[in-house]
């Protein structure tokens, strides 16, 4: 099996892509850590995967804006499998106003939620990689997005109520970066650090965006979150414990 008992904490676990994550990460032999500030909904996912994997997915709850919130899983984790081996920084906390376009978005909007979203991936970047230098071994994994590499393409958007926000940019282009530093820091302690690049998800989308969208692209488009998983399978895996400080753009041409 790809990932033999590798144990992984995914951050925003009962999300979109948390959930494919996790089915992934179990079917390929790991034992997964729902970590979700909704621990509920972490327990219903996790109550309601096959039964042959009921002992390989956990429900923690987990707020990664919050110091304790992050050292208590960590320390939970730990105690229940004796080690932890990576972290898929995932989750996406953002305030109500969220997603505004740029003449509409307030200073104190935008700084909430550049705290939330890019303070809550330092966090839990920082915590783990201090515990993973403790252990002499670890992997984390930050979610980035193709908007971290390029300009959007406002014109996708067109005839839509959609927008590409700013915070996104500035979150996600940050993250890439913040990326090497940790990798660059913890070069020497066994730790690999990269980052994962997706280009736009399925969910639900109008029909004109997604047409628009997939006029840049390859083949298919827009994509699901099985196209991004097997990339990330191969980042949790032996396959790349060569690769660190890289930043993986999986997108179907989108961003060229």
């Amino acid at each position: 099996m790809m990932l033999d008992e590798t144990v992984v904490v995914v951050t925003g676990g009962a999300g979109l892509l948390g959930r494919v994550f996790v089915r992934d990460i179990v079917q390929h032999g790991g034992i997964a850590v729902v970590a979700d500030i909704d621990v509920a909904a972490a327990a219903k996912f996790v109550s309601e995967l096959p039964e042959r994997y009921a002992d390989r997915a956990y429900a923690m709850q987990l707020d990664i804006t919050d110091t304790g919130s992050v050292a208590g899983l960590i320390s939970a984790a730990f105690e229940r499998f004796g080690r932890i081996d990576s972290v898929v920084n995932n989750a996406y906390p953002r305030n109500s106003n969220y997603g505004r376009k740029l003449e509409n978005v307030t200073y104190e909007d935008f700084c909430q939620n550049l705290s939330l979203h890019l303070g809550g991936y330092f966090l839990v970047a920082q915590q783990f990689g201090l515990f993973f230098r403790s252990q002499q071994k670890g992997n984390i994994i930050n979610m980035a997005s193709i908007y971290g590499v390029m300009a959007p393409r406002f014109e996708i958007y067109s005839g839509t109520q959609m927008t590409m926000p700013v915070e996104y940019a500035a979150i996600k282009s940050a993250v890439i970066h913040l990326t090497r530093y940790f990798a660059q820091y913890f070069k020497n302690d066994h730790i690999r650090v990269n980052s994962l690049s997706p280009g736009g998800v399925l969910d639900q989308q109008p029909e004109s965006f997604l047409r628009n969208y997939r006029a840049f692209c390859n083949s298919k488009g827009m994509l699901e979150g099985k196209d991004i998983s097997s990339v990330l399978l191969f980042l949790l895996s032996d396959a790349s414990k060569y690769l660190t400080g890289q930043n993986l753009v999986v997108d179907d041409g989108f961003s060229i």
